[in-house]
């Protein structure tokens, strides 16, 4: 018996996949679970539709991760903060600052996606990086300057 998966199925396939399975499973396990359909003509080709409307959707987001990619690439934001001796901060900069400064630029990036390597506790010029959608990641510049 051919089925569709829906769901991923551990030892068996993944969503998407049509698979030949002893009838018996098919029909008693894995259809009543909801976790394949029975591979008729007419349920191929809903599938084969599905996936190519899901498919679009990826390209479309991978194509927009792409232009903020190259868009946090060219930005360097400043952040100016209090500093003593020695050019020392009072505090560091935080991931909500670097947040909100990138918000003055017109790019909106959650303070969770920004990855600060060491505390910045000093003035000076660092390279931050942003975690972007499927994996992809970018860096930008952040000017830290006396206030």
């Amino acid at each position: 018996m051919k089925v569709i998966l829906k769901e991923d199925v551990p030892h068996l396939g993944e969503s998407g996949e049509i698979v030949d399975v002893k009838p018996g499973f098919g029909r008693n396990y894995l259809v009543p679970q909801g976790l394949a359909l029975a591979a008729t003509p007419r349920n191929v080709k809903e599938m084969e539709h599905k996936l190519r409307l899901i498919k679009k959707h990826i390209d479309a987001a991978k194509a927009e991760v792409e232009e903020v990619k190259a868009k946090l690439e060219e930005t360097s934001v400043t952040i100016t903060k209090p500093s003593g001796d020695n050019d020392k901060l009072f505090g560091s900069v935080t991931t909500a600052d670097i947040s909100k400064a990138l918000a003055t630029e017109n790019i909106t990036l959650d303070k969770r996606r920004i990855i600060i390597e060491e505390p910045i506790k000093a003035l000076g010029v660092y390279t931050v990086k942003a975690k972007l959608f499927g994996g992809e990641s970018a860096d930008f510049k952040v000017w830290v300057v006396k206030q």
